[in-house]
């Protein structure tokens, strides 16, 4: 049977609330609109062949209307010449909110208007809160168990902007970072910064986890003590050694970065997690860049040129080594497959690299072709890198 049920008037209605649009009439104390729902009956047809089953159709609707208490019911002419004419539901009729509450489980105490009424009491000295309340009316009841903590917190982030504190020192009532990170792109609406973590942290003024990286030296290039060859420093001290570096490489594979000798005056950088924007921060790494002494080798595949590309960016001076067709032609007994190729437009790549990139992008040599460059052969490397 296709005809109109009380559950399909049910689940009408929660598409119009899902918009948020009724609580959002009810918090504004909006005049109310009543609500037309279409009912879908039986036809001539059907009185005719199948009047037991349109009757107890109808009457399961008015049961459904409890004499106009929960809507009302607007009936609709059918039949004609041959039969008679009958009257069947046509549409319902939702007069107040009390009976659309009703109809949608979400009145009483502990229903969802209440809990939304109570959001918007707990707002009323915060303009920006209200506001995002009434846009998000929805998406409010979802963080409903939240919102004083919410509120704690917005309230505590907002006096302590620019104070280079942690968000981790926090100590408004009910508050931690998990509060903060769960529901940060409410608290972003509420404060006018950015949702993304970095922004978020940045535009408020608080201090940001220290970017880190690892590296390989020669000791005498960042005045350092002679008995260390290896550090994992924050990037912002490292940008204050007094370097006199002659020669950098950047590594991607750790296995490699472990593996490649340290000439006189140089430094080799392991790139896993390397942030590029980060990177120009240091002076001297920008500097040895520009000079063309710094020298990239990523796998010799679509992302592998992808981060050079990014690289690039930020230090446009960067070479690429070890990252060309003669490189992946000799060793193509040791292809593998690249899971998920990328086909980004690459701008920062040289005449050479764009070519080898189309090659990899149109499958030029196989499906997906990609070199690790821990598998390029050792004696090969060593040629290459000098």
């Amino acid at each position: 049977m296709t005809w109109t049920t009380a559950a399909d008037l049910g689940v009408a209605l929660h598409r119009r609330w899902k918009t948020g649009a009724m609580l959002r009439s009810h918090a504004l104390a909006e005049p109310f609109e009543p609500i037309s729902l279409p009912i879908k009956g039986p036809s001539e047809r059907d009185l005719a062949e199948r009047l037991a089953e349109v009757r107890r159709w109808a009457a399961a609707l008015e049961r459904a209307a409890d004499g106009g208490k929960n809507f009302e019911i607007v009936l609709r002419g059918v039949g004609g010449r041959h039969l008679g004419r009958s009257e069947v539901p046509a549409r319902a009729v939702f007069t107040s909110r009390a009976q659309l509450w009703r109809a949608l489980g979400v009145g009483g105490a502990a229903g969802a208007v209440a809990r939304f009424d109570d959001m918007l009491a707990a707002a009323a000295l915060v303009p920006a809160a209200r506001d995002w309340l009434l846009q998000h009316p929805i998406r409010a009841l979802d963080i409903a168990d939240d919102w004083p903590a919410i509120l704690a917190a917005r309230d505590w982030l907002d006096w302590h902007r620019d104070s280079g504190l942690f968000l981790r020192q926090i100590d408004a009532p009910g508050v931690d970072t998990k509060l903060i990170e769960r529901n940060r792109g409410t608290l972003a609406a509420l404060l006018g910064v950015s949702a993304s973590a970095a922004g978020f942290v940045t535009e408020l003024g608080f201090a940001e986890k220290p970017g880190r990286v690892r590296l390989r030296f020669d000791p005498a290039a960042l005045a350092l003590p002679a008995a260390l060859t290896e550090a994992e420093l924050r990037v912002s001290e490292l940008a204050e050694l007094n370097a006199a570096v002659t020669e950098v490489l950047i590594v991607e594979n750790e296995v490699t970065y472990l593996s490649v000798p340290v000439p006189s005056g140089a430094v080799v950088f392991f790139g896993r997690g390397y942030d590029a924007a980060q990177a120009a921060s240091i002076g001297w790494l920008r500097r040895a860049a520009e000079a063309g002494q710094v020298r990239y080798w990523g796998d010799l595949d679509t992302h592998g040129f992808q981060i050079l590309h990014r690289l690039r960016q930020h230090l446009p001076g960067v070479r690429s080594v070890l990252m060309d067709r003669d490189t992946l032609l000799a060793h193509e007994s040791r292809w593998g497959e690249e899971p998920t190729p990328t086909r980004a437009e690459l701008s920062g790549l040289t005449d050479a690299e764009a070519a080898l990139y189309e090659d990899l992008v149109t499958d030029r040599y196989g499906r997906a072709v990609r070199l690790e460059q821990e598998r390029i052969d050792w004696a090969w490397v060593m040629v290459r890198l000098g």
